[in-house]
């Protein structure tokens, strides 16, 4: 697949497709997309395989467009919208391996759902169950 043309609203990016097809993807996997003003994000180029933006040192794959994971799970929203906290802590407090824990939000595993549990009642701990009741 290849994009012609792409497009943002608050907090995602389209890329649209030459035959008119649109995909979308959370602006959360890009912070500094996510974080880039108007002009920032229109000055960009389309290459062979993804998009590029110069001036802010940021790419997307076109392949990433048809990733199953366009919106990040509970347990990844946590994780990428508090960068600061310390995920090899977080892992010890919820008992699970460090690694195991950057698996799930990197996406490159999915937790069982007594796993999931176990990590949402820590984020819990840490927000006040402000997690739980989104899923």
């Amino acid at each position: 697949m290849k994009l012609v043309a792409i497009r943002f609203d608050g907090d995602h990016i389209y890329g649209i497709d030459s035959a008119g097809k649109e995909f979308k993807q959370s602006l959360l996997w890009y912070p500094k997309l996510h974080n880039a003003t108007d002009e920032e994000r229109v000055a960009y180029t389309i290459g062979i395989d993804g998009i590029h933006w110069r001036n802010i040192d940021e790419d997307i794959s076109f392949e990433s467009f048809e990733y199953e994971d366009a919106e990040p799970t509970a347990i990844q929203l946590f994780f990428l919208t508090h960068r600061d906290v310390d995920t090899a802590a977080f892992a010890h407090s919820a008992g699970i391996s460090p690694s195991e824990l950057r698996r799930y939000i990197n996406g490159f595993a999915k937790p069982s759902r007594k796993c999931e549990a176990d990590i949402i009642a820590c984020i819990d701990k840490m927000q006040g169950n402000a997690i739980s009741k989104r899923i």
